[in-house]
């Protein structure tokens, strides 16, 4: 387990992000979410998905600069080198990329969107987290409920009232989350027992569930509703929790206790899904398989122009099996960058690489589309 000052400099890095300013010419090669016509991407969720939120009001955090964003020339909001799967969403569904919410200089018009997400968030509040005695340092000010009033501030705000915001919003596409995962990384990261992470499973997919029927309610008609990703094949969890037992991992090398705590999660959190959609027959409800577009580029990698010799290794970090270190992370001096992230799927030992958020965006994309019923 890592130390006091090891997680306490874990938990600062899980909940940074930055701010868009230049595009890379990379796009999605996935079947086109064109069909759909959609107007509009309203997006809720952590750092998988934030483009700038927590950077603008948290603009001094360590890696709200280089070598974060490098593919866009200069940190972007984007807890990777590039761009992330939100974005290869909102390319093929010809939109353009989404502006964070807090970003007073956009122009929030339909036939773009907004991005609530915010880097660190988590879906349970500060209050139900306390009560476990797990810190959330974000979560006072940007959690789920704290993005769905944004949401819903921003919908008063374009909507003459709520039929006018059913019309408007009948042609958009909603994508609550992914959100959960930091719910799970701070007491994992605080030395939490797996009991305890997993009790908290049930009470996380309630709050999803709750945020799927609230977005309905201000009109959407189409959801798509991201699981969580096999944590137990990324480095910072390899690196935690690693274990000279061969027995303790798959024949991937992936942590088989903690991908089955996320396996627990995903299952919850589809029958869910499949509440809400006896709840609600006139909307379209979909999971996202984040779970398995992962493991397909994981066990692919190689055929898809990954290293396989770094497939669990950080392309940005230091130390170890895993080029991880929680004391020397990412964005801290005389880290070391490899020089060709193409070929890695993770970029910073937590989150991932735009080619790998690239491929992994082509999956779901072609998992998706012919679920959310649009007609040509």
């Amino acid at each position: 387990m890592a130390t006091t000052k090891s997680v306490f400099s874990l938990l600062l890095i899980t909940v940074i992000a930055f701010s868009l300013l230049f595009v890379p010419h990379d796009c999605i090669d996935a079947k086109s979410l064109k069909v759909c016509k959609f107007d509009g991407i309203y997006n809720l969720g952590d750092s998988i998905s934030d483009t700038g939120n927590l950077i603008i009001v948290s603009p001094a955090v360590s890696s709200a600069r280089f070598p974060y964003g490098e593919t866009f020339k200069k940190a972007t909001g984007r807890f990777s080198d590039g761009l992330l799967m939100i974005d290869y969403i909102a390319q093929s569904a010809g939109i353009p990329l989404l502006d964070p919410y807090l970003n007073k200089n956009a122009s929030f018009v339909r036939g773009v969107g907004v991005n609530f997400a915010v880097a660190g968030a988590t879906a349970l509040s500060a209050s139900v987290l306390k009560d476990e005695n797990i810190t959330s340092p974000v979560t006072d000010s940007y959690s789920l409920s704290v993005q769905l009033d944004w949401m819903s501030t921003f919908f008063s705000n374009i909507c003459l009232n709520h039929d006018d915001c059913v019309e408007k919003l009948k042609t958009g596409l909603f994508m609550v989350g992914e959100i959960g995962g930091n719910d799970y990384n701070y007491p994992f990261f605080q030395g939490k027992s797996s009991n305890v992470v997993r009790d908290l499973v049930p009470k996380v997919v309630k709050k999803i569930k709750d945020a799927v029927t609230r977005v309905i309610g201000f009109g959407a008609a189409r959801v798509v509703v991201p699981g969580n990703f096999p944590i137990g094949c990324v480095p910072v969890y390899l690196t935690l929790f690693h274990s000279n037992k061969s027995a303790d991992y798959d024949e991937f090398h992936c942590l088989k206790g903690l991908n089955s705590l996320s396996i627990y999660h995903n299952d919850l959190l589809k029958k869910a899904i499949g509440e809400l959609k006896r709840e609600n027959p006139n909307v379209v409800i979909v999971y996202g398989d984040y779970y398995n577009a992962f493991l397909s580029v994981n066990q692919n990698a190689p055929h898809l122009g990954f290293n396989a010799a770094s497939l669990q290794k950080a392309c940005c970090g230091v130390g170890g099996a895993y080029d991880f270190s929680s004391d020397k992370m990412c964005g801290a001096p005389d880290v070391p960058v490899c020089p060709n992230p193409d070929e890695f799927l993770s970029w910073d030992g937590i989150h991932m690489t735009q080619n790998a958020y690239k491929n992994m965006a082509n999956w779901v994309i072609n998992d998706i589309l012919p679920k959310l019923n649009c007609k040509a």
